[in-house]
């Protein structure tokens, strides 16, 4: 049974030691789905347009719910929504919209589907002006400055946003994308690697800090990847 940080001396609160013996931050709650997301994906710096656009359209239907529960839709989400291609997404019409409302897989919320369609002819316009969404949102990533020395379980709760997230939610807002708030925006930024906000002590910690050290930025007027 995995031990929480929670009164333990040796680990600091928001850690976990798994049956594994590892130690990490303690949201997975020792689900086997959430800790190799955890471990496999949460952190690790994405250059991928199309990932990209998954995780913020994802995020956004997300917002009042648990990342669990989306996370477990995910291939649903995947499957009503063309692969999050949003090239074929943005030619989605009303038809696609009652298909959505309808399929019991997914969160079916009228008003996040019609902005998940919205946001992908967003995402057309922003490639065509920098390149890929990746050379638009590394842009925003926190210069070091920006960032806590240290990242304790008390400095995440207390920053659901950033400066950099606000900068970037209303940026997107101007370019017409819609439910991208600040608070949604920094939960993509940790989630797509442009920050790492792995507590310290979590054993993937590290290892996403090697990934970011190594990880070339993509810059405007580059294609992103696409898979």
């Amino acid at each position: 049974m995995a031990q929480s940080g929670e009164g333990d001396g040796a680990l600091a609160p928001g850690l976990v030691r798994g049956e594994d013996g590892l130690v990490r931050c303690a949201w997975h709650g020792g689900l086997p789905d959430y800790v190799a997301y955890h471990d496999n994906e949460w952190g690790w710096p994405v250059d991928d347009d199309r990932r990209l656009f998954e995780k913020i359209c994802l995020e956004g239907f997300q917002s009042g719910l648990s990342w669990l529960t989306i996370l477990r839709k995910r291939e649903a989400f995947r499957a009503g929504f063309a692969g999050f291609d949003f090239a074929r997404v943005a030619a989605f019409d009303e038809r696609d919209v009652e298909r959505l409302v309808n399929d019991a897989g997914i969160v079916r919320h009228r008003g996040k589907i019609v902005s998940t369609i919205n946001n992908a002819a967003r995402a057309l316009e922003m490639v065509e002006e920098f390149g890929s969404l990746a050379a638009y949102f590394w842009s925003f990533e926190p210069c070091a400055a920006d960032r806590p020395a240290c990242v304790t379980r008390h400095e995440i709760a207390a920053n659901p946003t950033t400066p950099v997230s606000v900068r970037l939610s209303k940026d997107l807002k101007k370019r017409g994308w819609s439910f991208v708030g600040p608070t949604t925006v920094y939960a993509f930024m940790q989630a797509m690697g442009l920050v790492n906000d792995h507590l310290e002590g979590c054993c993937c910690r590290p290892r996403i800090e090697a990934a970011r050290g190594v990880f070339q930025r993509p810059k405007s007027g580059q294609g992103g990847r696409s898979t």
